[in-house]
């Protein structure tokens, strides 16, 4: 079972179903059904615009059933509230729920992932960590604990679904299915979502990738680029030096644009209030925060939050 949220991702999707339909004709015969959901029972949209046909709303469905939510951009709005009940209803039978992509939020919102570990698209890690600090969260491309699963969607989907036709169909089975997708690379959940830092930006250098690592993992309580350089074995000058030959900024811009951004995926998806923002990425004046923010983006912090009310609210 699928059940499709409003503006569900296309791709999560896709790489999720199509392992099953490749692994009925490579068996020869129909060893996967499935069934689409959403709410209201009719259509839904993904958020490329493409409409999907369902099968059915948020009715009962069989206990040996796996029901996979499928979600996307905007996840918060489309976390309704007959959707939980739902989930819930059917998490009470003891079946296995899985996420793709952002639908681990709303796994999370129901209280179904209470004491599992999960992941989600790396987009949303941060909103996701300041809304459910309980959650167990990995960086993981899939999650697989217990009877509850997650993927941190687009293609590691598919790596979600082959590890299902692995255990149970055997790694051949889920090889040759890999094959028809011409899927060359198989990944585990010990793989990390991301680009490495190097691959990312386009540079390999060990101490540059070290400083933006450290940098990554101190948003709220910013390192001084004295430390920063120090903890590498370098001089302030030669930091600055290494980050304006490679990045064309100073280590202060770059590290400032990363508190700006994970500032912005904050305004944009929670509820967060625009001072408890600015305290999570390092700010501890507001004045101050929306004065960069402003520099930056061309907005202020509260009329970007207004962008994202109004947005929802002609939803």
């Amino acid at each position: 079972m699928f059940a499709l949220t409003k503006n569900y991702s296309l791709l999560s999707y896709a790489c999720a179903i199509e392992p099953l339909r490749l692994t009925n004709f490579t068996l020869g015969r129909e060893v996967y059904k499935w069934r689409l959901a959403c709410e209201g029972g009719d259509s839904i949209a993904c958020s490329n615009g493409t409409v999907t046909q369902v099968d059915m709303g948020f009715d009962d469905i069989n206990r040996d059933e796996i029901l996979m939510v499928c979600s996307g951009i905007d996840v918060q709005d489309a976390t309704t509230k007959p959707l939980l009940t739902w989930l819930r209803r059917e998490g009470r039978k003891g079946i296995t729920i899985g996420a793709l992509c952002n639908a681990t939020y709303i796994l999370a919102r129901a209280g179904l992932l209470d004491g599992k570990k999960c992941t989600i698209h790396w987009d949303n890690r941060d909103s996701f960590e300041e809304d459910f600090p309980e959650v167990e969260l990995t960086q993981a491309i899939y999650v697989i604990d217990g009877n509850r699963m997650s993927s941190a969607g687009g293609s590691a989907s598919a790596d979600l679904m082959l590890k299902l036709i692995s255990d149970q169909h055997g790694p051949e089975i889920a090889g040759k299915v890999a094959d028809q997708m011409i899927y060359t690379t198989v990944r585990t959940e010990s793989y990390s979502q991301r680009l490495s830092i190097p691959t990312r930006i386009g540079v390999r250098h060990p101490k540059l990738a070290a400083v933006i690592q450290a940098m990554e993992h101190n948003i709220e309580e910013p390192v001084s680029p004295s430390a920063l350089a120090s903890d590498v074995g370098m001089s302030t000058r030669q930091l600055e030096r290494l980050f304006r030959r490679y990045l064309n900024r100073s280590p202060k811009r770059y590290y400032m644009e990363l508190r700006l951004q994970k500032a912005r995926n904050l305004l944009l998806q929670t509820d967060m209030s625009v001072i408890n923002v600015a305290l999570a990425c390092g700010f501890t004046s507001p004045s101050h925060f929306s004065k960069c923010y402003r520099a930056h983006f061309e907005t202020t912090p509260y009329r970007e939050r207004g962008t994202r009310a109004n947005a929802q609210g002609g939803s």
